[in-house]
């Protein structure tokens, strides 16, 4: 049988609204009654209904994330840094898995919505108008992490994708290279389509054309990047570096040349994207564009606690800082 905050009262010989003092934490309570009771809630075995509570208060404390893939180092590093700062401020985290299928984000949307959320934290592809109505049919506080909002009515926390590939790019002609690969990724979302850019303006300004075919896209995992460098190493013209959106794809890379008898930075510099804990793990150590996973997240559920909790908020999109880490698999 469950045990009712009644129970708990009617043991303690004190009145209901004396146990939810206690159990909220109430200051204004006699140190003798609030022994008293603690004591009555351990030996019965009480616990406060969460659900109850959150309807008396119009809060649940809780949060949903929705993530593309609870799998991937990437995405395991953000909700890490929504996780640590969703104890600090007493939320609860519900996390789902959204495949990056865009019929299956707006159902956990919906989802959310009705498990009563506070709030949404969403990280996914492409925000579409589908995405924008569904988070304005709710007074639900939505922020975005490492994902873009094109129409820029949602808030969020990114980088910036365009001058970090750029950045990355440039460095790799820096050092000499003129026939630079790019493996992007093949969902086309604004973030993609940035790093692009980006890639594409370092060539520009350094007077430097691009082999068409030293485009390639991949799917973000390490057998793709296999198959990515299999390609550009089949081509009479190959490349002397590739540029690799991320650093799941570029120790796919790594393992591909090399199975192809290539020596890396030798014969094939490469530099990532991301630098997950996988740059550090492969030899040669990746060379990568830092983007702060953990940062991002934790920076993202900070301005969904001001949200949920109507505090003034000078900048709903916010850009944080990159840089490039040079390891040795570049020159």
């Amino acid at each position: 049988m469950n045990i009712t905050i009644y129970d708990v009262a009617r043991e303690a010989n004190v009145s209901m609204a004396t146990v939810s003092r206690v159990v909220n934490g109430n200051p204004n309570v006699k140190p003798t009654t609030r022994k008293k009771v603690l004591a009555t809630i351990e030996s019965l075995g009480y616990r406060p209904n969460a659900v109850a509570r959150g309807l008396a208060s119009k809060k649940t404390t809780t949060v949903g994330a929705i993530i593309p893939d609870i799998s991937s180092i990437f995405f395991a590093e953000l909700a890490r840094g929504i996780e640590d700062i969703a104890t600090m401020y007493k939320y609860n985290i519900i996390l789902s898995n959204s495949d990056q299928n865009k019929d299956k984000e707006l159902q956990l949307i919906n989802t959310m919505y009705e498990k009563q959320v506070d709030g949404i934290l969403f990280m996914g592809g492409s925000i579409t108008e589908e995405h924008v109505q569904q988070f304005k049919s709710s007074s639900v506080p939505v922020v975005l992490a490492a994902t873009y909002d094109e129409s820029k009515t949602i808030p969020s926390v990114n980088i910036d994708y365009k001058q970090a590939a750029f950045d990355a790019t440039k460095f790799l002609l820096d050092k000499g290279n003129t026939a630079i690969a790019f493996i992007a990724s093949q969902d086309d979302t604004f973030i993609s389509k940035q790093k692009y850019v980006g890639y594409q303006e370092a060539h520009k300004d350094a007077n430097v054309t691009i082999n068409d075919k030293y485009m390639i896209k991949g799917d973000y995992t390490y057998d793709s990047g296999i198959e990515a460098v299999e390609q550009l190493l089949a081509l009479d013209n190959k490349p002397t570096a590739i540029f690799v959106s991320s650093d799941e794809m570029a120790l796919g890379v790594i393992h591909g040349a090399q199975d192809k008898g290539l020596n890396v930075p030798e014969d094939l510099e490469v530099f990532g994207f991301d630098n997950t804990r996988l740059a550090s793990m492969v030899r040669p150590t990746l060379s990568t564009i830092v983007q702060p996973m953990y940062d991002i997240g934790a920076v993202a559920m900070r301005l969904l606690t001001k949200y949920m909790n109507k505090e003034e908020i000078p900048e709903k999109k916010v850009v944080l800082p990159h840089r490039i880490v040079e390891r040795n698999s570049t020159k």
